[in-house]
C-alpha cells in the first residue's frame, strides 16, 4: 500500500511503502501525485519511505512505476530512498543516479530526518 506523507515541504512529493504495493496504488496515489507538482514547478522531488520489502511490489505496480519514471524522465530533480534494505539503499545511491537525469540518494530508516533535509533544500 502507498501512503502520502503530509508534513513535508509542498514541492516534494512524499511517499510510505508498506505491505503489498499494487498497480493500483502506483495509479491512484503516485502518478496522480507527480503528475500535479511537475505541472505546478515543472520538477520533481521525490521522498519514498520503503517499509516493505522491494518482491512485495506486484508485476503491475512496478510496470506502472517505471512508465511513471520515464513520463516525467526529464523532470526528476532529487530522489530520496528511505530503507533498512541494504541493498535498495546503496543501488539508490550508486546506481540511480545513472539511470534519472536529477540526483538520487539512499538513506537508512534512522535517517530519515536527515532525507526530509536533504530533500527540501532548493
Amino acid at each position: 500500500m502507498l501512503q502520502f506523507i503530509n508534513d513535508i515541504p509542498d514541492h516534494v512529493v512524499g511517499i510510505h511503502a508498506i505491505g503489498e504495493v499494487t498497480k493500483a496504488d502506483i495509479d491512484e496515489v503516485l502518478i496522480p501525485r507527480l503528475d500535479d507538482l511537475v505541472k505546478r514547478q515543472g520538477e520533481i522531488n521525490y521522498l519514498l519511505v520503503l517499509e516493505t520489502e522491494v518482491q512485495n511490489f506486484t508485476a503491475g505496480a512496478w510496470l506502472d512505476d517505471v512508465k511513471a519514471g520515464l513520463k516525467h524522465f526529464t523532470k526528476w530533480k532529487r530522489v530520496a530512498v528511505v530503507t533498512d534494505q541494504k541493498s535498495v539503499e546503496w543501488f539508490t545511491s550508486h546506481v540511480f543516479k545513472f539511470l534519472i537525469p536529477g540526483t538520487a540518494k539512499g538513506f537508512s530508516l534512522d535517517k530519515l530526518d536527515e532525507a526530509v533535509k536533504w530533500i527540501a533544500e532548493e
